[in-house]
C-alpha cells in the first residue's frame, strides 16, 4: 500500500468526489423535505384525525352522503394537478374555478369541509391544509361506513391556482369504456389494480340519474337497453328516476355501508354506472380477475383500497415552500401585509 503524499492530481479528484457526495446527500435532503409524512402534524396539530373525525360524524347524522361527497372531492383534486385542493377555490379573479367543469357539475360537500376547516383552524391557526383535510376527511368518511384505516401521509400544501380545462379532461366520465378509464388512471400511475379499488368508492354514495338513464333504451345508439345492465334492475331504476336530477343509491343493497357488496353487484350485472359495470363486463379485460378476487375477499378489498388511497393520494403534491396553506377552503390568500407575518405563504 502507498504512503506517498497525495498529488494535486488525487486532491483535485478526491475534492470531486466529496462534492459529488456533498451533492447527492443534498439531492436525498431535498427529496425527504419534498415528501409527505404522516406524523406532519404530530407537534403542531396532535388531534388532527379525531376533530376531522367529529366534524364528520356530526355531518353525517343529518346527511347520509356526506362521507361519499367528501372522498368524491378528494379524488377530483387528485386527477388535476395533483393533491392540492385546487378544487375547491371558487370563481376569483384570476382563478377560473375547476367546479364549473363538466365533470364537477352538481359535486357537493363543500359546506361540510368548511365545517372541518373552521374546527381545525379553532385548535391550529395557520397549520393545515385544506388539501390535508380533504385527504384525512376521505379516510374517516370511509372508517366511519365501516371501512378500512390506512396511514395518511400529510404535508400538503395548497394551491393558488385552478385547472378548469384539466378537470373537463382528466376525470373519469360516467360513459366512459375501460380503456379511456385506464388510460386516464395510468397518467397518474395507477394500474388495474388501483383502477378497480379506488371504484370500490362507489360502494355507498348516489348518483344523478342523468349519468346513467342512457342505458335504459337506445345505448350506444342500438335501440336496445345497456345488455350489461340486469334487467330487473333497470326496471327498478326507471321507476326511481323521475327526473335527470334524482338520485339513486350506487349500492342497492348496503348503500350507506363501505364493504365489498360493490364488487358482488358488477357480477350480478348491477353496476349502477356504465364506467362501474365496465370493469367486469369487458371481454378478456385483467379487471374481471380483480373484481372476483375483491368479491371473494372483503379484506382483500380493504388491503387494496387503502394502499390505491395513499398511491392516489401521492400525485404531485405541493410541499415545502410551494403553495399556501390556506385560511378559507374555497379562496387563495390574500398577500399579507407588511406588518403581518407570512407563515401561511
Amino acid at each position: 500500500m502507498s504512503h506517498h503524499p497525495p498529488t494535486h492530481a488525487n486532491k483535485m479528484a478526491s475534492n470531486s468526489t466529496l462534492l459529488a457526495f456533498l451533492c447527492l446527500v443534498g439531492l436525498m435532503v431535498g427529496a425527504s423535505l419534498a415528501q409527505l409524512n404522516p406524523s406532519f402534524y404530530a407537534k403542531s396539530c396532535p388531534n388532527l384525525a379525531k376533530i376531522v373525525n367529529g366534524v364528520v360524524a356530526n355531518a353525517l347524522r343529518t346527511d347520509a352522503r356526506a362521507g361519499a361527497k367528501l372522498i368524491r372531492f378528494h379524488f377530483h383534486d387528485c386527477f388535476v394537478n395533483g393533491c392540492d385542493a385546487s378544487v375547491l377555490l371558487e370563481n376569483a379573479p384570476g382563478i377560473d374555478s375547476e367546479l364549473d367543469a363538466p365533470g364537477n357539475q352538481g359535486i357537493q360537500g363543500l359546506n361540510i369541509i368548511d365545517d372541518i376547516k373552521s374546527a381545525v383552524e379553532k385548535a391550529c391557526p395557520r397549520t393545515v391544509s385544506c388539501a390535508d383535510i380533504l385527504t384525512i376527511a376521505s379516510r374517516e368518511s370511509v372508517v366511519l361506513a365501516g371501512g378500512p384505516s390506512w396511514i395518511v401521509p400529510l404535508g400538503r400544501r395548497d394551491s393558488r391556482t385552478a385547472n378548469k380545462e384539466g378537470a373537463t379532461n382528466n376525470l373519469a366520465s360516467p360513459f366512459e369504456d375501460l380503456d379511456g378509464l385506464k388510460a386516464k388512471f395510468s397518467v397518474f400511475g395507477l394500474d388495474s389494480t388501483d383502477l378497480v379499488a379506488l371504484s370500490g368508492a362507489h360502494t355507498f354514495g348516489r348518483s344523478r340519474c342523468a349519468f346513467f338513464s342512457h342505458r335504459f333504451a337506445n345505448f350506444n345508439g342500438t335501440n336496445r337497453p345497456d345488455p350489461t345492465l340486469d334487467p330487473a334492475y333497470r326496471e327498478q331504476l326507471r321507476r326511481v328516476c323521475s327526473s335527470s336530477e334524482t338520485r339513486a343509491n350506487f349500492d342497492p343493497t348496503t348503500p350507506d355501508k363501505f364493504d365489498k357488496n360493490y364488487y358482488t353487484n358488477l357480477q350480478g350485472l348491477r353496476g349502477l354506472l356504465q364506467s362501474d359495470q365496465e370493469l367486469f363486463s369487458t371481454r378478456g379485460a385483467d379487471t374481471v380477475a380483480i373484481v372476483n378476487r375483491f368479491a371473494k375477499n372483503q379484506d382483500e378489498f380493504f388491503k387494496n383500497f387503502g394502499r390505491s388511497m395513499i398511491k392516489m393520494g401521492n400525485i404531485s403534491p405541493l410541499t415545502g415552500k410551494k403553495g399556501e396553506i390556506r385560511l378559507n377552503c374555497r379562496r387563495v390568500n390574500s398577500p399579507p401585509r407588511a406588518d403581518e407575518g407570512h407563515d401561511v405563504m
